[in-house]
């Protein structure tokens, strides 16, 4: 099909650059959504309802990303399939990840909706802040369902090489959220439901239009939604590849919530405002380094499939490279330009902006070693190794950051914003050094197996 990239033939340096730029821009689509969420409360609103929302995201993607996981599962498995000419495999597996989507977002609805105050309690979110925070919550896990489909048929679709579909898609639904955001809290004067409800309205168009692309294909990924079913075999292996990457998801954010909690513990509304805002920016970057965490998941995929394993190597470099030096163009960018990006968000509290550069320093700027890590995450995953990495990211993202956070963190010298930022990038550089080695060792015995 022409929208589809040859992940197993031609150049990798340009089909790469091929692949990622539709995933990047769909990335960066899916961040304006919140950011337009954030900006268009903050102007509308005031600065309060900023702080409610950003101080959401935190805890939700907790929640989410171990069902993300299982959508990354499934975009691995169609790979392999794909890679391999099983046409068998990659029809089973499409077929049971609709239903795989609508349970996972069935149960994700019912822990958000009732024990969204109860998480948000947990992270010490201001009382000031909590009953706004709770309700965009609750409205937003209300029609999680809608981003689980996307999910899932966006990896599907992403697995057989054709990126630009999700990102018309998620283009098509994004036009549509901004004005109605506008719409709910200048007419209908509603504020944090209003942009939560818009939010919903959007995830289901753009869930809606990734399923008839699925339905209007015409190989082995076609979708039949009478024909969809759970098939053990190809549900236990997204299980097996995905589950441990949803984990590993989760433990990224717990670790997240850990730190949220800690700046909660400031008790200021400046340094809380000011630091959802600068996340909200270094979601930017860190999405468009995402895109080739992808490329690298598929890529890799396909050719493990098809046994190709000097361009599994060649495709770990390439990605490796280039993520690099996407990383720091962005990053360095993003702080260089932080007051004037940060005054969108913000625009009456100089204090809030202070907090935001300074996160913004200890983070955006050397964002492109948490690239190098998604990366090598993204390789050991598409050549079926998803166990591995999971526990050097619970070792070595959770645990470096918690151990910091309960010790280093609590001496009053070092109780600071900028002690507890730096904890990142000590994170960063520990677990890829580890995944780099795992790596080595894995691609050997995988290489090995395969030319005997």
């Amino acid at each position: 099909m022409r929208r589809n990239v040859n992940m197993l033939g031609g150049s990798l340096y340009t089909g790469i650059i091929s692949y990622t730029v539709p995933v990047m821009i769909t990335g960066v689509l899916q961040l304006l959504f919140n950011a337009a969420d954030l900006i268009i409360v903050g102007r509308f609103c005031g600065p309060n309802f900023v702080g409610a929302v950003g101080a959401t995201s935190a805890i939700i993607n907790l929640i989410v990303n171990l069902f993300i996981g299982l959508s990354n599962g499934t975009g691995v498995t169609v790979a392999h399939a794909l890679g391999a000419g099983d046409d068998e495999d990659a029809y089973r597996t499409v077929h049971t990840a609709l239903p795989t989507a609508l349970v996972s977002g069935a149960a994700l609805t019912l822990v958000g909706v009732f024990f969204a105050e109860d998480f948000l309690v947990l992270m010490k979110t201001p009382a000031e802040t909590l009953p706004l925070s709770t309700l965009y919550m609750q409205i937003y896990f209300g029609g999680i369902v809608f981003s689980m489909i996307y999910n899932f048929c966006a990896s599907i679709l992403r697995a057989a090489g054709d990126t630009r579909s999700p990102l018309l898609y998620l283009t098509i639904a994004g036009i549509i959220n901004v004005p109605l955001n506008i719409f709910f809290i200048t007419v209908c004067h509603m504020d944090v439901d209003g942009v939560a409800l818009a939010t919903i309205i959007s995830q289901a168009i753009s869930a809606a239009l990734v399923v008839i692309a699925l339905m209007r294909r015409t190989d082995a990924c076609r979708l039949y939604l009478r024909k969809i079913r759970f098939y053990k075999n190809q549900l236990l292996k997204v299980i097996r590849i995905g589950l441990p990457a949803g984990i590993q998801g989760t433990t990224f954010s717990i670790s997240n919530v850990i730190i949220q909690s800690s700046v909660n513990s400031f008790n200021s509304q400046a340094i809380l405002d000011g630091n959802s805002a600068a996340i909200s920016l270094e979601g930017f970057v860190l999405t468009m380094m995402n895109s080739f965490h992808q490329a690298a998941i598929n890529f890799v995929g396909q050719n493990v499939g098809a046994h190709q394993f000097k361009r599994v190597r060649k495709t770990f470099a390439i990605c490796l490279g280039y993520v690099t030096i996407v990383g720091l163009v962005a990053g360095v960018g993003m702080w260089y330009f932080g007051e004037e990006l940060l005054s969108l968000y913000i625009s009456s509290s100089p204090e809030a902006i202070a907090v935001g550069v300074t996160r913004m320093g200890f983070i955006a700027l050397p964002y492109f070693v948490c690239g190098l890590m998604d990366v090598t995450t993204g390789t050991l995953r598409g050549l079926g190794s998803s166990f591995v990495p999971m526990l050097i990211s619970i070792a070595g993202v959770c645990g470096i950051r918690i151990i910091w956070i309960y010790t280093i963190f609590q001496m009053p010298a070092y109780h600071t914003l900028e002690s507890l930022y730096i904890s990142y990038l000590i994170s960063w550089i520990i677990t890829f050094l580890a995944e780099l080695i795992a790596f080595v060792i894995i691609y050997r015995r995988r290489a090995k197996v395969y030319q005997t």
